[in-house]
């Protein structure tokens, strides 16, 4: 094979980043080694795959007692000193702190290492606490509470000395059959976008650093396969994947952003100068570190086959613009220098990546004289009542009723005791609440002796809590998650039968690489439940007796035969991993002491063949005449019923706005029941006519409304056009002057002659084309105007099944 320079393709000598004196001064001290030390991971305790490919990278690995001699020129960043292994807190601290101390003392130049850290569903830490996974904070709606839930695990890391977290995952669902779903927070990119950016707000108000992945088109991948090739046009790519990335640097501030181990049309992220140089630094003015994911550099060779060797790989990877090479130095290290010292690289491009490397060590603190000269802290709660307070309240709001018959609530006060059956694979599973990230799901699961570290009961647990003893509760496990046994079936049908009503538990199990159902690595072919579940959720209904089904997931799954099907279960709840609080938070919604209001974050599939699919589809992309297959979901994005009932009716919006400036829309919303409610009141509007295809429907903004019985509220929104823009025929991203649509809806398929949405009023966006800059404001924002009602105390019965935000426009 012939041999290639990736440096001779370059245009010279790559422009050095802008960074202190502090920083310049001690860059001009260091030798080769020293700097290729500074961008590179040491990833000290390797234990169970927890990256793709981990035990075929991890050979030649030291162990701790060799430190001293990995880190003789120092070293960039620790990886996941508490996430590898259950590790105590404290003690680890302790080790942690010394460790950074003998790194000033020992080393030449005295540099302490910055520690990173997942942390997508909490901190991925023995005892840490675990919040309901993404996929729910796209269920809540939420953007304060995902900010309130981001905070507090960034103070748990501060406190721990970490510096970095590898959150949030901003890639856009395409395909529920991919297996990093539960990771990701919606099919819409302004979902997406605005709950990311309240993410890394609220995590780096902690001063530590959030880590936007992954940049950019990983979730595209074909047929949902990881890691497969992602065949996405320029303009998907521009108005799709990147905004939530635009929306998270640029109103967020993120200081770090991580590769995409995909390829787009034949070119790796991890290789592409395009994105990670001329898009994001020249373009959008980036000034923080890249990091590779895990291996990524490598897989330059092993995967992708673009470089020839390591040294090559590690070369490619930096003309791109990767500044640190995670979780350990496999290319950056020993083939990098070899390259350079034979005269095949320019060091140049190291000295780039060591300069924004430092400069970010310098941001954290870690450059200061006083750094770890503090004591580490000697107790450490990681699920504190504050924790536990913020995983409740997001786990209740991410809580979707999919269908009702008025079967829920189950329970009033003073209602006569009854005899309830529990049922189902993840009836009784702790594990059966928490994401793929979790610390349980991702690490535990090697260390089967250890105990979970935290309080987390099962469903069943907290559904016999709920009941107080007025309800005869029994349980029948009925079948695995997986597989196809079902020997359990007859007892889970006589619990049944000898019930007055039966909950049945269904759904995923979260793992890595074949472990589980859903996942990293765990793709899916199907999008039938999994195993023989819904065998038993139809053997339990043929029963006769009404029949709650949960569905506990981490993947929309295909499930309109329990919604539509001629013997359907009486309700069905849907809930993406909820967390450590969410057995309880669903017994709430059972019970009625929680008023549901959970909207769905992605279309729930009619079908796997029906994939991919999203409601940002132009006319063509839905069911048409010219096609014999429906890709219509069962659901549509941000569905969800409520036990009370909501009115819309006043939209008035603007009749014309300047292209590039905002818009009003204001409209009424009335609780005409009687319970509390909250409503995710959802602003949609849509291109009348455009110079590409456009969406039929496309989410403007969205509000969280509380309204207590009888209550109304006027939400004002102020809208910027920018939220129409796309990509011209150039491929520039405009706003078009021309006619438009606005509308409120209680989802994205919501109509005015079903009664689920106001009439569409028509707005002129008038004046030239506008470009968009990167100081355009990305985000609408909005004004709520409560009436007074008398009392709060209206009594509150059991409803019908509604639309919570349309059961009437009036």
């Amino acid at each position: 094979m012939k041999e290639r320079s990736v440096s001779d393709s370059t245009a010279g000598v790559p422009a050095m980043p802008a960074v202190s004196e502090r920083v310049r001064a001690l860059h001009a001290q260091m030798t080769l080694d020293e700097k290729l030390a500074q961008i590179v991971g040491y990833w000290l305790d390797q234990n169970g795959v927890v990256a793709p490919m981990q035990s075929e990278m991890a050979a030649g690995q030291k162990d701790a007692g060799q430190l001293v001699d990995v880190t003789r020129h120092g070293l960039g960043q620790y990886t996941r000193v508490y996430g590898t292994r259950p590790v105590d807190p404290a003690e680890r601290a302790a080790w942690l702190w010394e460790e950074q101390r003998r790194l000033k003392r020992e080393t030449r130049l005295g540099i302490p290492a910055l520690v990173h850290e997942e942390c997508l569903t909490g901190l991925a830490a023995w005892k840490a606490a675990t919040f309901p996974t993404p996929l729910a904070w796209g269920a809540s709606f939420d953007p304060e509470l995902v900010h309130e839930m981001a905070a507090s695990i960034g103070d748990s890391m501060r406190e721990l000395g970490i510096h970095q977290g590898l959150a949030p995952v901003l890639d856009v669902i395409r395909d529920p059959r991919w297996g990093r779903v539960d990771e990701c927070i919606a099919e819409d990119p302004y979902v997406v976008g605005v709950l990311g950016t309240s993410y890394v707000a609220g995590l780096q108000s902690a001063g530590v650093h959030a880590t936007l992945k992954h940049f950019v088109g990983y979730s595209g991948s074909r047929a949902g396969r990881n890691h497969a090739p992602v065949s996405a046009g320029p303009r998907e790519v521009a108005d799709v994947f990147l905004p939530p990335f635009e929306m998270a640097l640029f109103e967020g501030g993120a200081r770090s952003v991580m590769n995409s181990y995909a390829e787009i049309d034949g070119v790796p992220l991890g290789s592409s100068a395009e994105y990670l140089t001329d898009l994001l630094r020249e373009r959008w003015g980036f000034d923080g570190v890249v990091v590779a994911d895990y291996f990524a550099v490598a897989f330059l060779e092993v995967m992708h086959a673009i470089a020839g060797d390591r040294g090559e790989a590690a070369a490619a990877a930096l003309v791109a613009g990767i500044d640190v090479e995670l979780p350990t130095g496999d290319a950056y290290l020993a083939p990098l220098a070899e390259r350079i010292r034979a005269g095949e690289f320019d060091e140049a491009f190291v000295d780039r990546a060591v300069l924004r490397a430092l400069a970010q060590k310098e941001e954290l603190g870690l450059l200061d004289p006083d750094a770890f000269e503090d004591e580490p802290p000697s107790e450490i709660d990681l699920d504190s009542p504050r924790h536990r307070d913020i995983a409740r309240r997001l786990a209740e709001e991410s809580i979707v009723l999919l269908s009702n018959d008025g079967i829920l609530p189950l329970t009033e006060p003073g209602s006569a005791s009854s005899r309830i059956a529990v049922i189902g694979p993840n009836a009784h599973r702790a594990e059966a609440l928490m994401g793929c990230y979790s610390f349980a799901n991702h690490v535990l699961a090697h260390h089967p002796g250890f105990e979970i570290g935290f309080e987390i009961p099962t469903f069943l647990e907290a559904f016999e809590a709920e009941a107080g003893g007025s309800a005869d509760v029994v349980h029948a496990r009925g079948a695995d998650v997986e597989g196809e046994d079902r020997s359990g079936f007859d007892e889970a049908i006589a619990a049944a039968a000898g019930a007055d009503v039966a909950i049945v538990v269904v759904g995923d199990q979260a793992g890595l690489f074949g472990r589980g159902t859903v996942g990293e690595g765990n793709d899916s072919e199907t999008l039938e439940l999994p195993g023989v579940q819904r065998e038993l959720v139809e053997a339990v209904v043929a029963t006769g007796t009404p029949v709650v089904m949960i569905a506990l997931t981490g993947r929309p799954y295909a499930i309109g035969w329990a919604l539509d099907g001629e013997r359907r279960p009486a309700a069905v709840l849907q809930t993406f991993f909820p967390g450590e609080e969410g057995a309880a938070a669903l017994s709430g919604v059972l019970s009625g002491r929680v008023n549901p209001s959970g909207r769905l974050p992605v279309s729930l599939p009619r079908a796997a063949g029906a994939q991919p699919y999203t409601y940002l589809h132009p006319r063509l992309g839905g069911a048409s005449d010219v096609t014999a297959t429906d890709p219509t979901p069962v659901r549509p994005f941000g569905f969800g019923l409520s036990y009370s009932q909501v009115a819309y009716g006043g939209l008035v919006v603007d009749a014309e706005v300047t292209a590039g400036g905002s818009f009003a829309a204001a409209v009424e919303v009335a609780n005409t029941g009687t319970r509390t409610v909250d409503e995710v009141v959802q602003l949609y509007g849509r291109d009348v006519a455009a110079s590409v295809t456009r969406p039929v429907a496309q989410l403007l903004a969205f509000q969280r409304v509380r309204l207590a019985p009888g209550q109304s509220a006027k939400v004002r929104f102020s809208v910027p056009t920018q939220r129409f823009a796309f990509s011209d025929r150039s491929m520039t991203r405009v706003v078009e002057p021309g006619d438009v649509e606005v509308w409120v809806g209680a989802d994205a398929a919501a109509t005015e002659a079903a009664g689920t949405a106001t009439a569409r009023s028509t707005l002129a966006v008038t004046g030239a084309v506008h470009v968009l800059t990167t100081a355009d404001p990305r985000q609408a924002t909005a004004e709520v105007e409560a009436s007074v009602v008398a009392s709060d105390a209206a009594s509150e019965s059991a409803g019908a099944e509604v639309y919570s935000g349309g059961a009437g426009v009036r």
